[in-house]
């Protein structure tokens, strides 16, 4: 089966937040090193590992525009030729600080208050980016729809590959899977805890990256990364 690739913000390379990220995980998106993961009281380490299993396999990231598979005549390089045309023609902005939340029964980073350039920014690479993008079989629109769809959720499906974009967006940095409400509430109150590291700040937005994964039994990886210039 085809590669897939995935506009994702992900965040500076050494960052406090990056070092959160790939350490909560067990996995560097960059060089796919396995990685130790923190002690959690309660958990076991195998257990931990299981939880993260499913965020760990597409790195740590905030999807702007969903995996896909190219297009019949697109190639990679094309992607990064565009990603860069892209990036170049937008200016860096901040993104409100990140909090814990309870994401729909799995934990995530969100803004901590509305990013309306965010949304913005995520809509503009569904768009733009949609030409590179295969058309989705009937076999993945039928999986997509088993989880109940909205009438605007289905239209964004059919138009762009993937039902939650454009209002229906919601950034965020995967942390776990779903979770039943014991456990739920037990990892946030330690990542609430575990997650000051990265401090009660802004994150720049200042470039997109582009993640590849080869083929659906491997993980995803950092492919290229495209700074903003000035708009």
């Amino acid at each position: 089966m085809s590669a897939r690739y995935a506009i994702y913000f992900s965040p500076a390379p050494g960052s406090a937040l990056e070092e959160f990220g790939v350490t909560w995980l067990g996995r560097h998106h960059r060089t796919g090193a396995a990685l130790d993961q923190p002690n959690v009281p309660g958990l076991t380490r195998e257990e931990l590992f299981e939880i993260t299993e499913a965020p760990r396999h597409y790195g740590f990231h905030g999807t702007l525009k969903a995996p896909f598979r190219l297009a019949e005549g697109r190639t990679a390089a094309d992607l990064e030729a565009a990603a860069d045309r892209f990036a170049a023609a937008r200016s860096p902005f901040m993104v409100p600080p990140l909090a814990v939340t309870d994401l729909d029964g799995f934990i995530a980073l969100t803004p901590s208050e509305p990013a309306p350039a965010l949304d913005a920014l995520a809509a503009d690479c569904v768009r733009a980016f949609d030409a590179f993008r295969s058309p989705a079989g009937a076999d993945e629109l039928a999986r997509r729809r088993r989880g109940g769809l909205s009438p605007r959720q289905d239209s964004n499906l059919l138009a762009f590959g993937y039902p939650f974009v454009m209002d229906d967006f919601r950034f965020h940095l995967t942390l776990t899977r779903r979770l039943d409400d014991s456990l739920k509430r037990r990892l946030l109150a330690f990542l609430h805890v575990h997650a000051k590291v990265i401090g009660n700040r802004e994150i720049a937005m200042d470039a997109i990256t582009i993640f590849a994964q080869e083929s659906s039994d491997r993980p995803f990886r950092f492919r290229s990364r495209h700074v903003f210039g000035e708009g």
